[in-house]
């Protein structure tokens, strides 16, 4: 084979496993030498090399496809972006430290709290609502069964003015349990005297 040929496959090689195997390269420098063609057990030995690289490239596929995510940190990521996007980037620039530190960590307790001890089966088809209510309605967002189409948690934000303090918005939610009758409250964050502009503005 041509030492062209011989230095062109081996680089070949290289790319295709990446770095991870390099081939033994054997420079002739006699003319005689460059014409030898490589041995069966060379070409044998490239072969199982690679296929060795490739083997482990499917079996790292294979495992990082088989990772899911556990669907109760899913549902607390959608709650997250659903509730900032209902308070919108005027609310948010404002309030979202306090929020972050008094208000989530009180909905994802909720969202644990009362999703452990539905089976399995029921937690994979929970969903948060995206259908966002702006200007001053309270819903944030709702869990729901797709299979049932009912809801299980109702997230609510209200708008609170108390005389010589302002407004407060007042984070709360609603169970099915009760038929959503009874008022479970998360948490309140002041705003100012100020009144605050609409949801999603």
């Amino acid at each position: 084979m041509q030492l062209w040929l011989k230095r062109l496959f081996v680089t070949f090689v290289s790319i295709v496993t990446l770095g991870l195997y390099v081939p033994p390269m054997q420079l002739h420098t006699d003319a005689e030498a460059s014409n030898k063609e490589i041995e069966p057990s060379d070409e044998n030995h490239n072969k199982q090399s690679m296929a060795v690289v490739f083997d482990q490239f499917d079996d790292a596929s294979i495992y990082t496809s088989s990772i899911e995510r556990d669907p109760i940190d899913q549902l607390i990521e959608q709650a997250k972006s659903q509730s900032l996007l209902k308070l919108g980037p005027k609310i948010t620039k404002q309030i979202e430290a306090d929020f972050t530190t008094d208000i989530l960590p009180g909905i994802e307790s909720v969202l644990e709290t009362v999703l452990k001890d539905l089976p399995e089966e029921q937690i994979n088809y929970l969903h948060i609502t995206e259908d966002q209510v702006a200007g001053y309605g309270e819903k944030i967002f709702d869990v729901f069964n797709a299979q049932t189409g009912e809801d299980l948690i109702r997230f609510h934000v209200r708008r609170d003015i108390r005389p010589q303090e302002g407004y407060w918005f007042n984070f709360h939610y609603h169970m099915k349990q009760d038929k959503y009758e009874s008022h479970h409250t998360i948490g309140e964050i002041y705003w100012s005297k100020d009144t605050p502009p609409k949801w999603m503005a």
